[in-house]
């Protein structure tokens, strides 16, 4: 049946022309492009439905899309030019908030800052927060279980997440969008669909947690000697300030170094940059007044201990935002200083230090001179784990030992306890890695779900289960 067919059939657009579609098929990165019979853009679930019963009876792979700024390109089609791409950006309505219940039913193309501030407007938190949160939607999010910066205190998308609403492969809507944070009654059928990347159903809803809005944030920067300094902080951070302390993130001096050869312009909250650096931030409940003061506390307690050789206190919410933008440039600075190799992987928070240690041993005797451009959430156990080429080159067959680099790093993560993917999906980019490591009984599971909920596998084909499908 010819896509036209669907045309009138649906309220939104469909777009054919190659020009229309081409924004669409190619990802943030420019590292994946594909091709699409056409790209969808329905304004409501019910026409996300009808959109799917037409793939459905005319077996044509489905791709959904959020706001494109996925990592693993899970969101692109590849490149038979078979696939509708299914963009849910024009779902964006806020349904419902109730700040009695602490919650709020929002649709998949919400943005994720718009959501942010709908929330302060009702003077409560919505603490997903990462980096695209100016661009990406809550749909993607939660389609890849996304992190950020605050999962230290309150936890991954899924986390966050109480309900949701999904368009199944055979175009039902399940309407699942209950408030409740208790409902024992059966499967979590919600859970199969955070993180499952568009390969089980399309998500269109959500209803949301959220939190009473802190009175104070005060943010810290601190120089420690070592990451596993680093550790010991964290953990009397942990004790001291409880359920307050929302992010801990750190810097190794690499990454110092990036910033300020590529972003001199950033202002740096001291001098000493030779050391690993913690950024940590408290939310407090009361005053800014009583959360500086438990800063205060714990930053003197690690300085006598050893374990902090300098820190400064943000004076102001400027000062914060400086602070922070260290941290938050880092994308940047990498691409700026040329190729490089990335890793999103987790391990135990214990074992942080040591698999930093042995993993940037076991690289440096294989490939001498390379750099190493690790940071990241360690209050939650998850790094970027990248690699750049050695100083003062910009690498330009620098691609060429990706494959034993990611082997290297994967097989430690493996040996530690960890995950290849803490927080951007397995897509196309990590769908191997995943079967490499994962074992034949978790496979086995995983694809009895696939099949139950996607007999014909036009949901999202060949990610995440690619390669082992």
């Amino acid at each position: 049946m010819p896509i036209h067919s669907l045309q009138g059939s649906f309220s939104g657009r469909l777009l054919t022309d190659p020009a229309d579609m081409a924004p669409f098929l190619i990802d943030w990165r420019k590292r994946w492009t594909g091709k699409a019979i056409a790209v969808a853009l329905p304004d409501t679930s019910e026409d996300v439905a009808t959109v799917v019963r037409w793939c459905a009876a005319n077996q044509v792979p489905i791709v959904p899309q959020g706001g494109n700024t996925g990592m693993s390109g899970a969101c692109v089609p590849d490149g038979s030019g078979r696939a509708l791409l299914l963009s849910l950006t024009r779902l964006n309505r806020v349904r419902e908030v109730d700040a009695l219940n602490n919650t709020m039913t929002v649709e998949a193309g919400c943005i994720l800052q718009n959501l942010q501030d709908v929330a302060r407007d009702a003077n409560r938190l919505f603490p997903l927060s990462l980096g695209a949160e100016g661009s990406c939607t809550i749909g993607g999010n939660l389609s890849t279980n996304a992190g950020g910066v605050a999962v230290l205190r309150y936890g991954n998308a899924r986390e966050l997440c109480l309900g949701l609403e999904v368009v199944t492969a055979d175009g039902e809507i399940w309407n699942g969008l209950r408030g409740l944070r208790k409902d024992n009654t059966g499967y979590d059928l919600r859970d199969l669909f955070v993180g499952a990347e568009g390969t089980l159903g399309v998500i269109t809803a959500a209803t949301v947690k959220l939190f009473p809005l802190p009175a104070a944030k005060v943010t810290a920067w601190a120089a420690v000697p070592s990451l596993h300094h680093a550790m010991q902080l964290l953990e009397r951070a942990q004790n001291t300030l409880g359920a307050r302390l929302t992010a801990f993130e750190a810097l190794t001096p690499p990454c110092i170094d990036i910033l300020g050869e590529q972003l001199p312009h950033l202002r740096w909250p001291m001098d000493e940059r030779a050391t690993d650096a913690v950024l940590i931030e408290l939310s407090d409940p009361d005053s800014e007044a009583a959360g500086r003061v438990a800063l205060e506390g714990l930053l003197e307690h690690a300085m006598e201990a050893g374990w902090v050789s300098d820190a400064a206190i943000a004076a102001n919410l400027t000062q914060s935002r400086e602070f922070w933008s260290l941290r938050e440039h880092m994308t940047e600075a990498q691409q700026r200083a040329g190729k490089n190799i990335k890793h999103d992987i987790a391990v135990p928070v214990s074992r942080i230090a040591d698999f930093v240690a042995q993993t940037n041993a076991a690289i440096a005797k294989a490939f001498p001179g390379v750099r190493m451009i690790v940071f990241g959430h360690l209050g939650d156990g998850n790094l970027h784990y990248n690699v750049s080429p050695p100083k003062g080159t910009r690498g330009e067959d620098f691609e060429v030992i990706e494959g034993a680099v990611n082997r290297i790093t994967h097989d430690a993560v493996h040996a530690f306890n960890g995950s290849v993917s803490a927080e951007h999906g397995l897509g196309v980019l990590r769908r191997g890695e995943a079967a490499r490591y994962k074992s034949a009984v978790e496979l086995k599971l995983m694809h009895a779900i696939k099949q139950a909920l996607d007999p014909q596998g036009i949901m999202n084909p060949g990610k995440a289960l690619g390669d082992f499908a």
